[in-house]
């Protein structure tokens, strides 16, 4: 959560009008109660969705909801997680809303956990006293992590994304800047999307090519798994077929281009954090510690 005195710090981990409305009066009765009581409410919602597109490599989740991977309705707990948090949000007057999407949130079906997204953004459209930001992020750089076991245990980066497929990675650090920015200007009125595209588009061939030059092994490649190879990978590791399939449908979206980013790049959707600062920051560190536990 982004603290800042324009808003009150409620998010979708309230699932019910009743503890998102006894949140708000807790936090106006603090020690800043006067500060506060005057603002406008404002909410930064973080999605209900497995995570953005990132997810068709299995990692980092996006918020305090948990993605309940074991579940065999997916598509169904994230509409009632959505349905809980729409009516939370009206039923206390919340005015501002800065929410968490995806690209690909423009399809309805067809898009795996994306598709939940779409429907976050039809919901709280519904509400028409609130005000409400829709940001589009990227492909997650955070869901290159756990590539760390793939390239310890089997020497390759795998997935089922296409290899030569433009992906517009972008760090979570960014996401969270941007919608702090949004909450202390509250510039919006209606509801609006905006994409988030990170630094640059890199491909998985790229990828694989920076993270093995930073762990010293300058030949790493990326492999494309089939679709069942992945999904039965993902089942071992404890998610649900559903889930699994959710995922597998997603990254078949990306590659065939059904799912993709609709604004031209810009400086207002462009980000500052590159891959490779990442992987300086955040992936090494992670594989170090995961070697030298091996």
């Amino acid at each position: 959560m982004i603290a800042c005195r324009r808003w009150l710090p409620i998010s979708l981990a309230f699932q019910s009008p009743s503890s998102l409305r006894t949140a708000s009066r807790r936090w106006q009765r603090g020690p800043r109660q006067r500060q506060y009581r005057s603002c406008s409410k404002a909410v930064s919602i973080l999605s209900p969705a497995a995570s953005s597109p990132a997810s068709a490599i299995p990692a980092a989740k996006t918020g305090p909801l948990p993605p309940n991977p074991t579940s065999e309705d997916y598509r169904g707990f994230q509409t009632q997680v959505i349905e809980a948090g729409a009516k939370a949000l009206e039923a206390a007057g919340v005015h501002y809303a800065v929410a968490l999407s995806s690209f690909g949130a423009d399809k309805e079906s067809g898009s795996g956990p994306v598709s939940g997204l779409h429907e976050l953004e039809v919901k709280l459209q519904r509400i028409s006293s609130l005000n409400a930001v829709f940001l589009r992020a990227g492909y997650f750089m955070e869901n290159v992590i756990p590539q760390v076991s793939v390239i310890q245990n089997f020497g390759i980066v795998g997935g089922p994304v296409r290899p030569d497929l433009p992906l517009p990675l972008i760090a979570t650090e960014d996401i969270g800047a941007s919608a702090a920015e949004r909450l202390l200007k509250l510039d919006f009125s209606g509801h609006e999307t905006r994409e988030l595209l990170g630094q640059r588009d890199i491909t998985y061939t790229e990828a694989a090519r920076i993270l093995g030059a930073a762990i010293g092994k300058p030949d790493l490649a990326y492999v494309q798994l089939p679709p069942d190879q992945f999904t039965q990978a993902l089942v071992q590791m404890g998610l649900s077929n559903n889930f699994a399939n959710l995922i597998v449908e997603m990254a078949g979206a990306m590659n065939d281009g059904r799912m993709k980013a609709l604004e031209p790049r810009s400086s207002a959707n462009t980000t500052p954090t590159s891959f490779e600062e990442f992987v300086q920051k955040e992936f090494l560190p992670a594989y170090r510690g995961k070697a030298a536990t091996a």
